[in-house]
């Protein structure tokens, strides 16, 4: 019951940090993939049949890669966050020093440990039957 919880609460703010750009969505989705994998058989197949799943975590899961639009997504938010808790600890300078080395791990794992994949798209089926 506590992983249920757990997970339930993860997918809500992941769900919230998919309409708020300062709330993380990834990091929220894997924790509940992880929650409902560890509590519950039909919650985990319901959430990887989910679109949000399918639209933030799919990639990686299966192929251990993110897009790189993805990647600056949640970079980006990531900085954000940490910027506003670097600037509110203006005179804690070890909680700075902390959240600097947090931030950096993040940008140094999503840079060089998560696989860039590259997006896939449609093809332009008129442009390549012309002959020229």
């Amino acid at each position: 019951m506590i992983y249920v919880g757990l997970g339930l609460i993860c997918l809500a703010l992941g769900t919230v940090g998919a309409f708020v750009p300062i709330l993380p969505t990834v990091p929220f989705y894997l924790a509940t993939a992880f929650f409902f994998g560890r509590s519950s058989e039909r919650l985990d197949k319901w959430f990887k049949q989910t679109d949000l799943y399918k639209k933030h975590l799919e990639s990686f899961v299966m192929k251990k890669g993110m897009l790189l639009k993805t990647k600056i997504m949640i970079l980006v938010s990531v900085t954000v966050v940490m910027g506003f808790g670097f600037y509110m600890m203006k005179h804690v300078l070890g909680g700075r020093i902390i959240l600097a080395i947090v931030w950096l791990a993040h940008v140094v794992y999503f840079i060089f440990g998560v696989k860039t994949i590259p997006e896939v798209k449609p093809e332009n089926n008129c442009s390549s039957n012309r002959n020229d």
